[in-house]
């Protein structure tokens, strides 16, 4: 039987369990109503054999025609208490030497050309509807020459009929009503064997997006289920930090852009306030346009990272010496460096197979990040070295204040900053290092970051892909 594909689990093991008792007991049920009329043919062989070696015996004895006229009262001698007995003995003329009461053989058991196979039983009825079976031979007689007698010995086999036919109702009523308990058992079984499952669900129905925090137990949970739970644990922890990131990220970028929105409003509600002159007017327009960059940046920013945790940024591959890269950076930081009294120094040199833009972006977003947490009189270097055999480390180290062990892990989420009292200053728009990371991601890469004795180390490992 087939079944709906979103037939539940109970059904489905349900009828399994009632599909297998039923095929088991029905093949027990056939075997035992075998090994039973197995028993009576047996115990109907014994006897026939038995009663024809006796006529087989009789008939040796026979040395004239005078002594087969004695036969037929030997025969009746030798059957006295045995009813539902028959026996039939034929002349090789084809005449009939002896036949008790009411035998019916059918003809083809009297044949004298089948008597080969003559012990294979044979089972017929009688014009009566009387169930016999029996076997035929020849007999040989003791008389020179002679041929061979043809005898026919069966027994009526009503009473076993009558019994096999009640044993097979039982035995198939039983057949159904086990494979009826079987079922309900195997449901009931089936039942209490998924009660855990219950019990997760309803555990999980209870977990929303203000509770994130639960977990499953495992206390109750059997040891097939244990995988699960940790996996369905772990998928919960996972949407947690997800969800707590995403309504961190919402907060953020709300309080990001509100800031440069109600700049511009303010702005311009003080602007139409009074009439004012044209220069007026145009300094307005150049602050506004000044906002309204910033505001292109954090959206580009934002869609940049958007495509890459999409899996859309798709680097180009130009060979790239990253010695040059530094170089040419170090130059274009120079000036803001020198104002702050910083000092700006790359070293080493490498390879890789890259896109020359998102690169020089990375290193470029890391090395203004470096200045602008370096106090002055403070250093910035570059250093590019061999991180193993198919992949180059660019690290970019600033002296200052060291950043907390715990506020490492999230320095690459957007918007984050260890101190949350801090806004962001200028138009830096906090999405930087997150930047750094899609874009090493993207190369196939990974970025770190290590804080330790007034220094801070950003490690960009990029695979050389020769």
């Amino acid at each position: 039987m087939r079944l709906n594909q979103r037939a539940s689990i109970t059904l489905r093991l349900t009828v399994f369990f009632a599909s297998a008792s039923t095929v088991v007991l029905l093949l027990l049920g056939y075997l035992i109503a075998g090994a039973v009329e197995q028993h009576f043919v047996e115990q109907d062989m014994d006897v026939l054999t038995g009663k024809l070696d006796l006529t087989r015996h009789a008939l040796l004895k026979v040395r004239s025609d005078q002594d087969l006229i004695s036969i037929p009262q030997q025969l009746d001698d030798s059957l006295v208490g045995r009813h539902g007995l028959a026996v039939v003995v034929v002349a090789p003329d084809g005449q009939t030497m002896f036949a008790t009461s009411g035998a019916e053989f059918p003809q083809a058991l009297l044949e004298r050309k089948i008597q080969a196979d003559a012990l294979h039983p044979v089972v017929w009825k009688t014009a009566r509807n009387t169930p016999f079976r029996g076997i035929a031979t020849l007999a040989e007689t003791g008389i020179k020459d002679a041929s061979p007698a043809i005898v026919a010995v069966a027994t009526d086999i009503s009473h076993h009929e009558h019994f096999m036919n009640s044993f097979r109702v039982t035995l198939w009523s039983f057949v159904i009503v086990a494979a009826l308990l079987t079922g309900f058992l195997g449901w009931v079984a089936v039942r209490r064997g998924l009660a855990p499952l219950q019990a997760i669900r309803q555990k999980a129905e209870g977990i929303t997006a203000h509770k994130l925090d639960a977990r499953l137990t495992l206390d109750w949970v059997p040891a097939e289920l244990a995988d699960l739970v940790d996996t369905l644990n772990a998928m919960l922890s996972r949407l947690e930090e997800s969800f707590r990131r995403l309504s961190d990220f919402s907060s953020d970028l709300a309080h990001e852009l509100r800031t440069p929105v109600s700049n511009l409003l303010t702005q311009t509600q003080v602007t139409l306030s009074r009439t004012r002159t044209p220069d007026e007017y145009r300094d307005v327009l150049v602050s506004n346009v000044e906002e309204f960059e910033r505001l292109s940046r954090m959206i580009a920013d934002m869609l940049f990272i958007a495509k890459a945790d999409e899996g859309q940024i798709v680097p180009s591959r130009e060979k790239m010496e990253l010695e040059q890269v530094a170089a040419d950076l170090i130059d274009f930081y120079r000036l803001i460096a020198d104002e702050k009294g910083i000092a700006l120094s790359s070293s080493g040199n490498g390879q890789i197979m890259g896109d020359s833009l998102m690169i020089r972006r990375a290193i470029s977003n890391l090395l203004s990040n470096a200045i602008r947490h370096t106090e002055s009189g403070g250093s910035v270097s570059v250093a590019i070295e061999p991180y193993d055999a198919s992949r180059v480390s660019i690290v970019v180290t600033n002296s200052g204040a060291t950043i907390p062990a715990i506020h490492l892990p999230r320095l690459f989420d957007r918007f984050y900053r260890a101190d949350p009292s801090r806004h962001w200053e200028g138009t830096h728009s906090g999405l930087g290092l997150a930047i750094v990371k899609s874009i090493v991601q993207a190369h196939g890469g990974e970025v770190s970051v290590q804080s330790a004795a007034g220094n801070t180390s950003f490690i960009m490992v990029i695979p050389r892909v020769d």
